[in-house]
């Protein structure tokens, strides 16, 4: 694994795009790598979730989901980023998606999927006036992702609109903040570690494939092995996990690795065994491992 790089390398690339109606975009260029998205994504959701929307917006369409609260899941699985919120959830495809422990996904398609192009962006009117800030996303084929809707110092807090010489200017605090690290780079990324990396081991609590399965016991025995070895790894549970009928499925993010109908007693070998020595359980690896 790469070191973690706290400053980012500014691209210097920023384009106008002209609208329809009059007015345009402006688009500043920030990198796409796993460090600056995975730190800058959960920034916005985990630290300023109170602050920042997400949707939607094209000719005809805007959609526009606000955090009530903090969300109650911010997780990377798979290439996926995952914000899960009491009323709704989304994904985002920030690493490449392998497609499972089997590698399903076709080469062309997880370059597809993958975020390729990021920018911070400022919309204007006719008149050259600022109106709205965000961040845009692309993915591998051009086409345009998600938007996260930054505060605009024009909206009061109940949804209205503050007069025309009277802007909350502290609202564009934010906005400012991310260019001057992720546009700039002429401040640090504010984690010592990217915080979507934190490793964690997952037991999948789905019952489509084995009702009977009883996931908690191997999800707590999980949980007291990873207190008692001092590890700062997360213990969670999960829904499917990819690997059908042969649980429960135990997957571990550090490595990528996937185990099969695990029981209590070979949840605690994988945490002294693999997560502590670096022994994986080969006879309970899935894909199974070849050399057996």
């Amino acid at each position: 694994m790469s070191e973690f790089n706290r400053q980012v390398t500014p691209l210097h690339q920023s384009a106008k795009e002209p609208l329809p109606s009059g007015g345009w975009i402006e688009f500043e260029d920030f990198p796409t790598t796993i460090d600056v998205l995975g730190s800058l994504l959960y920034f916005l959701f985990q630290d300023h979730w109170q602050e920042v929307g997400l949707g939607h917006m094209v000719d005809g369409s805007v959609l526009e989901l606000e955090f009530p609260q903090p969300p109650k899941i911010i997780r990377l699985y798979d290439g996926y980023l995952t914000v899960v919120t009491e009323g709704w959830h989304m994904h985002l495809c920030i690493e490449e998606n392998q497609g499972g422990p089997e590698s399903t996904t076709p080469k062309e398609l997880s370059r597809k999927r993958l975020v390729s192009r990021a920018a911070l962006y400022r919309r204007f009117n006719p008149r050259g006036q600022v109106r709205s800030w965000g961040i845009q996303f692309w993915n591998g084929a051009g086409e345009r992702m998600m938007n996260v809707f930054l505060p605009n110092p024009f909206v009061g807090e109940n949804e209205d609109l503050l007069p025309e010489n009277k802007p909350d200017l502290r609202k564009l605090g934010l906005y400012e903040q991310l260019r001057e690290i992720y546009v700039q780079g002429s401040q640090l990324i504010p984690y010592e570690t990217n915080p979507l990396k934190r490793p964690f081991v997952s037991v999948c609590r789905s019952g489509r494939c084995n009702p009977t399965r009883n996931w908690q016991p191997i999800y707590e025995a999980l949980r007291s092995a990873v207190a008692e070895s001092g590890l700062e790894v997360d213990v969670i549970h999960s829904g499917c996990l990819e690997v059908c009928k042969l649980g429960p499925v135990v997957f571990y993010s550090g490595d990528k690795t996937w185990y099969t109908c695990v029981t209590s007693e070979l949840a605690q070998d994988i945490v002294y065994e693999h997560l502590c020595k670096g022994n994986k359980i080969k006879s309970h690896l899935y894909p199974p491992a070849k050399d057996l």
